[in-house]
């Protein structure tokens, strides 16, 4: 019989599980956040909050089918974006972060046509603005974020280039980290030193469960240790601090440590989407009392207190946002419908029989419904 903890074979005993463990690398430092960076995360979370609580009257008024609201966690996604070079490096989002494309330049009526269905995927150009196309599957995208990385790897030829790695960011909830996929992608960015970093935005909801209900130990940043990865908890709704860590982790990966985990503790101030009705699981008492300081009051005070900005121009910039968010309205009530064909169009390189025939089939119903339109 084995005893626990005991290797008993030659390999067991050589093994890593054997071996002792180095400490975990410490992440390196990175400067303060600069006085014209924090105007600069104030004006891009003011175009983000405008144009988020913009979307969700735009779902309810029938513009939209459906949207993800991101409430409260403006600091969170535009601080880790701005900390990535998107010159070389790639964002891999979820369906909710409106706020790393915002940051990132992709057009936002580009944007917006995912929500809208004319387009699966979104037509923004992901190989020209390196944030890849919005995953509605729950963790899908750590995996495709490590191979990318992977590939950065493979392509230096396993070494570091003077200028350093390209890095990869991928985004994931902390209902996410529950996901099978996340433990594969830690796995394996750790074992291979992939230049990644899990950017965990934790809302302390995956929809209506808790995270104390679901995340054991309550944090997803004490998991790196498990993989062999630094990891960094950080106060997701200051978007300085998120700003530094973010830069901190993306250094590490770019020097050829490998992997790093950013956790940013916030709120998902409103509901998980808006077929959501958080009254169900939450009261507006509890909102209230557990989200904390709102991220853009916040960092407007420290602007006003540091003389970074003044209210002028803190004014100009919601101007800015209001009149951003009207004129993407615009651009998306003038979206019209992508070609139906395209469905059976962009499934596969070579489409098969059936997949033709079923498009025969269309074509000829399509036909008969807009000659019953005109009749």
């Amino acid at each position: 019989m084995q005893t626990l903890g005991t290797r008993t074979t030659a390999a067991g005993r050589a093994g890593l599980a054997g071996a002792p463990r180095e400490p975990l690398a410490e992440l390196p430092a990175v400067e303060p956040t600069a006085p014209g960076e924090l105007v600069e995360l104030y004006r891009l979370m003011t175009a983000v909050r405008q144009l988020d609580v913009a979307a969700i009257s735009w779902q309810r008024q029938g513009i939209l089918p459906a949207y993800a609201p991101e409430l409260g966690q403006e600091a969170a996604q535009v601080g880790s974006a701005l900390a990535l070079d998107p010159a070389r490096d790639f964002a891999f989002p979820t369906y909710r972060e409106l706020g790393v494309a915002r940051a990132l330049g992709v057009d936002m009526v580009e944007y917006m046509s995912t929500h809208k269905a004319t387009w699966h995927g979104g037509l923004w150009d992901a190989a020209q603005t390196h944030v890849a196309p919005i995953q509605a599957v729950v963790a899908g995208s750590v995996l495709h974020a490590v191979g990318w990385a992977h590939g950065q790897t493979l392509g230096a030829g396993g070494s570091v280039p003077a200028a350093g790695l390209n890095v990869a960011i991928t985004y994931l909830g902390d209902g996410a980290s529950s996901q099978g996929d996340v433990h594969e992608a830690m796995n394996f960015a750790a074992v291979f030193k992939a230049p990644v970093v899990f950017f965990v935005q934790n809302n302390g909801w995956a929809i209506s469960v808790p995270t104390e209900r679901q995340v054991a130990g309550g944090s997803v940043a004490a998991r790196g240790a498990g993989y062999g990865i630094p990891a960094i908890q950080v106060d997701g709704n200051d978007a300085a601090a998120v700003l530094e860590a973010t830069r901190r982790a993306v250094a590490h990966a770019r020097g050829g440590q490998g992997p790093a985990i950013v956790e940013a503790m916030t709120y998902r101030r409103g509901p998980h989407a808006t077929s959501d009705d958080p009254g169900r699981y939450r009261s507006l008492d509890e909102e209230r009392e557990d989200a904390g300081a709102d991220p853009i009051a916040r960092l407007r005070e420290r602007i006003l207190a540091e003389g970074a900005a003044t209210e002028e121009t803190l004014a100009e910039a919601e101007a800015a946002g209001a009149a951003e968010a009207e004129a993407v309205r615009l651009g998306v009530i003038a979206l019209g419908p992508r070609p139906g064909a395209e469905m059976f169009d962009l499934v596969f390189q070579e489409p098969t029989d059936e997949l033709l025939r079923q498009k025969a089939n269309w074509l000829e119903e399509a036909a008969w419904r807009e000659e019953s339109d005109h009749e």
